[in-house]
């Protein structure tokens, strides 16, 4: 059985931004330093199209036809930020697909890892909006194809993306099978993914952000994955993690303003592989959302493909918390939120 599946495709580079961009087609070639490092310990493999199913399960049918249109008319603005050329709608079917295979192969036993290095990003695409560079919801496809296509029924949807994943939360804020967890830079784009964000009717208690104030870094990080996503996943026992693998909260990301080493993406890893070794059999995929820095995106990718090769996982050291850290504040507002409803929180297990 391979490993770590690894999709990734040089179509993804046809999706063309304006010069300056950040989200542009170099940023696939950061990543492929990291993985020509590590070739012979990867399985490669190309993106497929996302069909219309996989897409519908997400997406209204307006909103495809809005990405078709916008294509064919390209050069197009789909909002201030978020661009379409005339590839862009086959590109962003590649990123849809090659989520919903890297998810799958990780159900099906094919893969003990995988990782879709994908572009455009998707957690900022609502159901009805291309936004945040984004145009279709990765994650989200691929969450609802474990859910009716591999009999799945409880996703963890881990984001630890710099920004606020506001899509993916509100495509499963009712939803009690599918738990959103984002740690994010807040205040901050979107503007959503305060504390007192816990769902809404049958999902509420099933969506848990995390915002901390810029400059946060290694320790904080850590800690609130030991101390709020940790219990989180106790409680709530999934069946496979998805992870939208996000890497701009890196101390060198433009866009970012938080000081996360590469070392700590990493750690990270080690610490998600010890909760799904624990609840569901190891299953973890990564799908690739920003990281705008070249250096950030190659060492923090790296980082994360050597804690998915690694034979023993690691139970990284909690660093010391700075005097003043706002995870303390954070995790008093997230069990005033929760209450009872999920035990735990603020303990590192």
């Amino acid at each position: 059985m391979p490993k770590l599946l690894v999709i990734e495709d040089e179509r993804l580079e046809r999706h063309d931004t304006p010069p300056g961009h950040p989200e542009a087609p170099a940023r696939l070639h950061a990543v492929r330093r990291a993985l020509g490092a590590r070739h012979d310990a990867l399985t490669l493999r190309p993106a497929r199209l996302a069909d219309d199913e996989e897409l519908l399960a997400v997406h209204p049918r307006a909103h495809l036809d809005r990405i078709e249109d916008a294509a064919r008319r390209a050069p197009a603005h789909l909002d201030p930020d978020t661009f379409a050329s005339p590839a862009s709608e086959e590109v962003a079917r590649l990123a849809a697909g090659a989520a919903c295979d890297a998810a799958l192969s990780v159900t099906s036993g094919e893969a003990a890892f995988a990782l879709a290095a994908v572009r455009p990003p998707g957690h900022h695409a609502e159901a009805d909006r291309a936004m945040g560079f984004c145009l279709y919801n990765n994650v989200a496809v691929a969450t609802r194809a474990l859910q009716t296509r591999a009999g799945v029924e409880r996703v963890l949807v881990f984001d630890w993306d710099v920004h606020h994943g506001n899509g993916t939360q509100h495509l499963f804020e009712a939803d009690p099978n599918v738990f959103y967890v984002s740690i994010h830079q807040y205040p901050f784009y979107p503007g959503t993914g305060s504390a007192g964000e816990i769902g809404v009717g049958r999902g509420e208690g099933a969506t848990l952000n995390v915002p901390l104030p810029p400059g946060c870094g290694d320790a904080e990080y850590l800690h609130a994955v030991a101390r709020l996503v940790g219990p989180a996943a106790l409680h709530f026992r999934p069946e496979v993690v998805l992870v939208s693998c996000g890497f701009d909260a890196h101390r060198d990301d433009p866009l970012g303003g938080m000081t996360l080493s590469s070392a700590a993406y990493g750690a990270m890893t080690h610490q998600l592989r010890a909760l799904a070794d624990t609840l569901c059999g190891g299953r973890i995929a990564f799908v690739l959302e920003g990281g705008y820095s070249a250096l950030g995106l190659a060492e923090s990718t790296g980082a994360v493909l050597d804690a998915c090769l690694a034979d023993v996982v690691e139970s990284p050291a909690l660093p010391r918390l700075r005097a003043g850290s706002p995870v303390w504040g954070v995790i008093e507002s997230l069990r005033a939120a929760h209450g009872s409803a999920l035990p735990g929180l603020g303990s590192a297990g």
